[in-house]
């Protein structure tokens, strides 16, 4: 659970195009103590990302439809916001697959609560 009581806490996008999907991990994320944002595709998180500033983390699915999915996403947040820590998540691709961005996180679908916590703190320790 994030603890820092003197600050509010970190928010984190959640890029999923199926909403059951979303929907869960934005209460894991809010569980964890993080203020949850959605996005159902690429080109929504982008914009979200373009009005808002204070998004600390990307928590984003791989698999998307339209024109840009989970790792054209990252890598375009990268270039637009080295600061953004990204969560990648998938129940069809694995880690060794993919080319995350240094110190990118992997959770393989199902995830638990507890996976989803542990990966948003270990950016803020």
């Amino acid at each position: 659970m994030f603890s820092d009581h003197s600050t509010t806490p970190p928010v984190v996008l959640v890029v999923e195009d199926q909403a059951l999907l979303r929907l869960v991990a934005v209460d894991m994320i809010e569980e964890a103590g993080f203020t949850a944002l959605e996005a159902a595709d690429a080109m929504s998180a982008l914009n979200m990302l373009r009005m808002r500033q204070d998004i600390a983390f990307v928590f984003s699915d791989v698999d998307m439809p339209g024109a840009m999915n989970g790792i054209d996403l990252i890598r375009y947040i990268r270039a637009l916001n080295s600061s953004i820590k990204i969560i990648v998540t998938s129940g069809t691709f694995h880690a060794d697959k993919l080319e995350l961005p240094s110190e990118g996180i992997f959770l393989p679908k199902p995830y638990l609560l507890d996976d989803v916590s542990a990966a948003l703190q270990r950016f803020t320790h």
